[in-house]
């Protein structure tokens, strides 16, 4: 689940080639609510009502009972197998529907930090919420071979 729509067709392809190496795996669906456009400039508290809106829109489209993974920089980091373990450990406990949470460009509000299971962080470092995804896609795959004891390049 995403703020936001990719714009460019590279991020869209890659994503649409995971979504397919995915498929054999497990039902990959990709829920994208609108972002809030953020005026060059904006302070603290617009910038909250904007997080604010958008974690509206996220959480109306949460689930019941989903597993629900934020992406944050706070977040635990893990290897590829200890996300592995992470996604297979949630589906052996009968959570198997999880759903990764992507926030808008100024980040996820409070609201759904306290909704999340489980926040990851792939790195310190900020990178564009469409390359996130691409990222967050592969290694849900790379997962998926690792579980299964497939070969997989590291």
């Amino acid at each position: 689940m995403c703020v936001g729509k990719i714009k460019e067709s590279f991020y869209r392809e890659a994503i649409a080639e995971y979504a397919k190496r995915l498929s054999r795996y497990c039902r990959l669906e990709i829920v994208e609510v609108a972002d809030e456009k953020t005026p060059d400039g904006a302070s603290a508290a617009l910038e909250e009502q904007i997080r604010e809106k958008e974690a509206d829109r996220l959480l109306a489209r949460l689930e019941e009972g989903a597993y629900v993974c934020t992406l944050e920089i706070q977040g635990r980091r893990y290897t590829s197998e200890g996300f592995a373990e992470l996604i297979n450990r949630a589906g052996l406990g009968g959570q198997s529907h999880i759903v990764f949470v992507i926030g808008g460009s100024l980040g996820l509000h409070e609201k759904v930090r306290k909704r999340s299971d489980q926040a990851i962080s792939f790195s310190d470092m900020t990178f564009p919420h469409q390359l996130m995804r691409v990222i967050l896609c592969e290694q849900i795959y790379r997962a998926y071979r690792i579980i299964r004891e497939e070969p997989y390049h590291k």
